[in-house]
């Protein structure tokens, strides 16, 4: 896997940034120009090779959309309260799929990587997590985006949860004993630890070939990147 590279002018850079959540100090600061080539690799497949509990490794299958033969993927590291990640879902990510991952050529993998002040952040990634473990993450994703302007300001968002957790068709008791059981909170800790030695401190981040885009990228951003990378497998 070859090193992810930066290479942003300062005024592409901070423009990027302002459609970017960041750290809690409320100023999002630049990837790292250069993290190490074992952690690009990491990142780059999904799957948890250490998972053993059976439901936890369906849920990260389940965070995989795609066709299992495309070779190129896509990974987006993405906070479900952050207002930018909702605006990238709303105006780019239906474009993406439709023009990628639905037509095989790529692999679209979710990395969930929380940010501290938002305090439904890592609540929401589990619920949604929980719900991957039946086949239902992006069902579940996209009703998380269509609902962040309800459950965002609450001080729990469980009512609303729940209510996704029943419209998107997920066994309840199983989804709930998950949710109260924290199964997932493991694999999204390791998700953020390997979103953070890859250079993302912001969401979202995407990473395509060995590129990395911050902030909400509209799909003409991204088909130069994703188009050479199709090209190099």
């Amino acid at each position: 896997m070859t090193t992810i590279q930066v290479n942003f002018s300062a005024a592409i850079l901070l423009a990027l940034l302002t459609s970017a959540c960041g750290p809690t100090n409320g100023a999002p600061r630049p990837a790292e120009s250069n993290p190490s080539p074992a952690s690009a690799t990491a990142l780059s497949t999904p799957a948890q090779a250490a998972v053993t509990d059976p439901i936890v490794a369906a849920a990260d299958r389940g965070r995989v959309l795609g066709d299992t033969s495309a070779k190129t993927w896509v990974i987006v590291a993405s906070d479900f309260q952050c207002p930018f990640c909702k605006t990238w879902h709303d105006e780019t990510y239906r474009a993406l799929v439709a023009e990628y991952v639905r037509t095989g050529k790529v692999k679209l993998a979710y990395i969930n990587y929380p940010l501290s002040q938002h305090r439904n952040a890592i609540p929401t990634a589990e619920a949604a997590m929980c719900a991957g473990a039946q086949g239902k993450f992006w069902e579940y994703h996209d009703g998380l985006f269509e609902t962040q302007a309800q459950w965002g300001p609450m001080s729990s968002p469980r009512t609303v949860l729940d209510s996704i957790a029943t419209r998107v068709g997920v066994n309840n008791p199983a989804w709930k004993a998950c949710v109260d059981g924290g199964k997932m909170r493991s694999l999204i800790e390791a998700d953020q630890a390997r979103a953070q030695a890859a250079g993302v401190q912001s969401t979202p981040s995407f990473l395509i070939g060995n590129q990395i885009f911050l902030g909400s990228q509209p799909i003409e951003a991204l088909r130069p990147a994703l188009d050479s990378a199709i090209a190099r497998k």
